[in-house]
């Protein structure tokens, strides 16, 4: 297989460059990652970097600022809050300590009561000094505020109800209602059954049918076995998140362990929130991060794809030919701009021959519909051809299936280029960017940061082109002419000026920095020049790039409404 670069749809990087605001290259920082650019205020951006350290650098203070720097960023608003599972044990561990001692209760009452209410403490303390005792009537709690575990002290044995043997003082346990004893082991063997039968076990009751006592925390640590307990826990860590009301979600993203907290205006459509793991989703829809196409538009959207399945299998393959001689192609980078072993250069979406120059303002993303000659051979016979209700029913759905197939293989793609940017971002914070530093002779957490504001850009550029094929799809082209038009527009710009950045940040990058085994260094002596005029054109190409993406975001918004405009 040969190989040539691509453009990815890429994520956010790592926390470490929220951390380290007014440290070096970017004074304005956030700790969101992704979401930095979901919104554009219009203007333009600023990079402002620190010029009074610089130990170190092999540049002087004034060759070192150029006026591509002078650009203002804009720092979205921290809506969210990121959450490990640590941090969510201590939230619930605090709450529960709050209420135990506010309210009076032992600690295993407290967490019962929190979760009836969604872990809303403020709605309890309300509700509890209100009414106390419809409180705990209605959780099956003892009016008394006895213990949560009863054992039976009576000098007569007991004789288990479940069981019927019988046991000595001591030897038998009751949930909060204190009056119907059972044996340890039947305990256990109740509370292994209900923790095996999922998160319910948290509801449990008293095993007589008649009795609506609770059967709390304090009293499965005390009969339940280690594996029992343990998942027990876990049912309850996870409660804090999902029987929150929807105030916090956990990741959908593969494999992450992250809960996520909204503390902005949630509610309205397309907003998307972002994890440490990279991984973003609407907090509306719970789908992939898509804004600034609707919820509507991704439903509908999806629902096709399920219902084409084995034309999506095909529009995914894998790689495409060459169009001199014919050699399988692999697209395993970043931008368009395909190279052969055979030495043809060729256009990844158009096929169009790209000479050994830049290639990147490709027409091929542009929606254009195929001809349909079947009417004007006929109409130019000798007869007046007309066009049967059949024959328009088929030309309409080549036409649909012809535009499907476009959108669909460019919103497949950038979902590829999305996981090689991932791994691209994962091999600069590993090691890349401290290799790049020691052969340029700079500081890596202050000079090179420009390296990953120029990914996140590709990240968020992506996202936005990923989903606006989606959103382009529904645009029929003789229906919505006007709409459509003006959305090529947008998207040809956006796509072009993010492919050079693309290929600056991942094509000319390796080439000035070399990986090891890869090829010789810079010359010492020109690493000043190169290295300034390379930082030069990568913040230029960020800056183009954002402006061209906040110009087709504002269109999604204002110009090209979705509302009424649809139909599905």
């Amino acid at each position: 297989m040969a190989s040539g670069y691509n453009s990815v749809n890429g994520e956010s990087s790592s926390n470490k460059r929220g951390e380290r605001a007014g440290q070096g290259s970017c004074n304005k920082r956030r700790e969101m990652d992704d979401s930095d650019w979901m919104e554009d205020d219009g203007e333009d951006c600023i990079y402002e970097y620190d010029d009074d350290d610089d130990s170190g650098s092999v540049y002087d203070d004034d060759e070192y600022m150029s006026d591509a720097e002078e650009t203002r960023v804009h720092v979205a608003p921290v809506t969210y809050v990121v959450l490990t599972e640590d941090d969510v044990l201590k939230r619930q561990a605090d709450d529960t300590a709050g209420i135990s001692e506010v309210l009076s209760i032992p600690p295993a009452f407290a967490a019962f009561l929190l979760r009836r209410y969604k872990w809303m403490p403020s709605n309890l303390q309300d509700d509890w000094f209100s009414d106390d005792r419809r409180v705990r009537d209605a959780a099956g709690l003892p009016a008394d505020g006895s213990a949560p575990v009863a054992t039976a002290l009576s000098p007569r044995p007991l004789i288990c109800a479940i069981c019927f043997d019988r046991y000595p003082a001591g030897a038998t346990r009751s949930a909060s209602c204190s009056s119907h004893f059972y044996c340890d082991g039947c305990w256990r063997g109740y509370v292994g059954a209900a923790v095996g039968d999922g998160p319910r076990c948290l509801s449990l009751r008293c095993p007589d049918p008649a009795c609506s006592a609770a059967v709390v925390g304090g009293l499965v640590d005390a009969v339940a076995g280690a594996a029992d307990r343990e998942r027990y826990v876990r049912f309850a860590l996870r409660s804090y998140v999902e029987e929150s009301g929807g105030r916090i979600k956990w990741c959908p993203g593969a494999g992450c362990s992250h809960a996520v907290e909204f503390v902005g205006c949630a509610g309205y459509d397309a907003t998307d929130v972002f994890c440490k793991c990279r991984h973003g989703f609407c907090w509306s829809c719970g789908e992939e991060a898509h804004r600034p196409v609707s919820c509507g538009t991704v439903r509908a959207w999806l629902a096709k794809n399920k219902s084409d399945s084995e034309t999506a299998n095909w529009v995914l393959a894998n790689t495409k030919v060459c169009p001199k001689c014919r050699c399988a192609i692999e697209k395993n980078n970043g931008c368009n701009h395909m190279s052969c072993p055979c030495g043809h250069h060729f256009c990844w979406l158009c096929f169009k021959p790209a000479g050994t120059q830049e290639h990147y303002a490709c027409q091929g993303d542009i929606y254009r519909p195929r001809r349909d000659t079947t009417s004007s051979k006929a109409a130019g016979g000798s007869k007046a051809a007309v066009e049967t209700k059949e024959e328009a029913t088929a030309r309409q759905a080549r036409a649909s299936l012809d535009r499907y197939l476009f959108h669909y293989e460019r919103w497949a793609g950038n979902l590829k280029s999305l996981e090689k940017a991932h791994q691209d971002m994962d091999k600069l914070e590993r090691s890349e960017l401290e290799e790049m530093a020691a052969a340029a002779g700079v500081k890596a957490v202050t000079e090179l940061e420009f390296v990953m504001e120029a990914y996140k850009e590709i990240v968020y550029g992506r996202r936005v082109l990923r989903w606006a094929h989606a959103y382009g799809y529904y645009l029929d082209p003789e229906r919505d002419g006007k709409k459509r038009e003006l959305f090529d527009y947008l998207q040809a710009e956006a796509n072009a000026s993010l492919e050079q950045l693309h290929k600056c940040a991942e094509v000319d990058r390796k080439k000035i920095f070399p990986s090891h085994g890869e090829g010789e260094a810079a010359d010492v002596s020109m690493v000043k020049k190169v290295f300034k005029d390379y930082r030069d054109k990568m913040v230029n190409l960020t800056v183009a790039s954002r402006t061209f993406m906040g110009n087709l975001v504002k269109a999604f918004e204002t110009n090209l409404p979705e509302v009424g405009k649809m139909n599905w």
